[in-house]
């Protein structure tokens, strides 16, 4: 299901032109994930599940520049005269790289409800996945995992910065490490399957207030500003650590210490 190296270079090239955010932008819509509370704020809303992603912001040791670079961005974007509501910005600790997104929302409370050992199953079915692939790991010379920010991205629900791959070996890791989850018989007995196409990205905020008044237009021009400038510095992204990890809400990633846990480096 997932690109090949030059599609998927093609692909997301495509997504940072400004004639993308022309049309990105006529079709954003406010996201559920988040709610408005009596206060007038914005909260998020609960939305558990399981996903297997790079180590969080403040857990992260080896891409703090890429991160502060990424969270000045997300300050740049906040700024933007475009209303106060527009965008709800993630915590800036939370900030992360899916590798593969596993199970989510209704689907996960439906599964719970009808096996009260299905969390400890889905654990237990990774830590085979990712100890299968760790020892493929130590077969081969596995070189360096490099990506890089490309730009600004616009999502139906959420903006963030998307990455392309520095080479093609770092691409090819990724999809046979996804490949190696997705085509698991006992992950398919799970009832989670592949949902989404590979596009590497870290999300920055999601859509809020969209109001009807929204000049869709300018706001196209100024994402296409915004990401003209960001493109004077591109961070590296270095993926060296995937791990699964639970969340009830889009702001916070938990990881126990015993759950699964893969090196590339």
């Amino acid at each position: 299901m997932d690109d090949n190296y030059q599609t998927y270079l093609n692909r997301v090239a495509r997504m940072t032109l400004p004639e993308a955010y022309g049309t990105q932008v006529q079709h954003i819509l406010e996201s559920s994930k988040f709610q408005l509370t009596q206060n007038g704020n914005r909260q998020a809303v609960g939305f558990p599940g399981y996903t297997v992603i790079t180590p969080p912001y403040q857990e992260e040791t080896q891409n703090s520049n890429f991160y502060t670079q990424l969270q000045s961005y997300q300050q740049e974007l906040l700024q933007l005269p475009i209303g106060n509501n527009l965008i709800v910005p993630v915590p800036p600790a939370s900030f992360h790289l899916t590798l593969a997104d596993v199970i989510w929302d209704s689907t996960f409370r439906d599964a719970c409800e009808k096996n009260p050992d299905y969390e400890q199953q889905l654990r237990s079915c990774f830590a085979e996945i990712f100890q299968q692939y760790q020892r493929s790991l130590t077969k081969r010379v596995v070189h360096p995992i490099r990506w890089q920010m490309l730009g600004l991205m616009v999502m139906t629900r959420a903006v963030a910065v998307c990455l392309v791959p520095q080479d093609q070996n770092s691409y090819e890791e990724i999809i046979n490490f996804r490949r190696a989850i997705y085509q698991n018989p006992n992950i398919m007995t799970l009832g989670i399957e592949q949902q989404y196409h590979f596009t590497a990205h870290v999300t920055l905020g999601y859509f809020g207030e969209v109001s009807p008044n929204l000049d869709r237009d300018r706001l196209a021009t100024l994402f296409s500003q915004l990401n003209q400038q960001w493109l004077l510095n591109t961070p590296e992204f270095l993926i060296n650590r995937a791990e699964l990890r639970k969340f009830d809400d889009m702001t916070r990633y938990y990881h126990q210490e015993d759950w699964p846990v893969l090196d590339f480096s």
